[in-house]
């Protein structure tokens, strides 16, 4: 019986002790804002009107757009001249520029690095979709934000669009 009760102590000590890890960083508590009091993307879903539905048909040449979701990410649709485009907005007060990177990456994507208004960025393609582009950039103040385009053929430039909506959105966050 001694032994019984030695071998299960042994295998829990085992199981506890190998099962253990540690966890580097520096925690924050649920619902903690990393960005600064400055930046403009501090109050939850205002981000998605930081550029106008306006601005944003003029950057992706539709007569206008409208927005059919917000949340952790933003998205309107709109008609051009060419057909449909898809717009998409994403913010991550807490993100990286570098984790965005290692994520394209991951997925296949092609990168560039770029500047947009003296701010690093990435323009992203999907090889498998020529006509959507994306750029992310990280805010002045802290995290992240992209913007993903979708034109059709014959449309605007799906990477130039993007990279507009990148200079409208750092033009209000500084």
């Amino acid at each position: 019986m001694r032994a019984r009760v030695a071998v299960a102590l042994a295998a829990s000590l085992a199981l506890l002790t190998g099962c253990g890890s540690v966890v580097t960083g520096k925690p924050q508590a649920e619902g903690a804002y990393g960005g600064s009091g400055s930046q403009q993307f501090a109050d939850i879903l205002k981000e998605c009107e930081a550029v106008t539905n306006p601005q944003i048909a003029s950057a992706v040449g539709a007569d206008a757009v409208e927005r059919g979701f917000f949340g952790a990410i933003c998205r309107w649709d709109g008609v051009s001249p060419a057909g449909p485009v898809k717009v998409t907005f994403n913010w991550f007060e807490t993100g990286t520029a570098d984790h965005e990177l290692a994520a394209f990456e991951y997925l296949g994507y092609a990168v560039e690095k770029i500047s947009v208004k003296g701010s690093a960025a990435y323009l992203v393609r999907q090889p498998a979709d020529p006509q959507s582009c994306g750029l992310t950039a990280g805010a002045p103040a802290g995290g992240v934000f992209g913007w993903w385009v979708r034109e059709p053929a014959g449309g605007t430039d799906a990477c130039a669009a993007a990279t507009k909506l990148g200079e409208l959105t750092l033009n209000i966050s500084i």
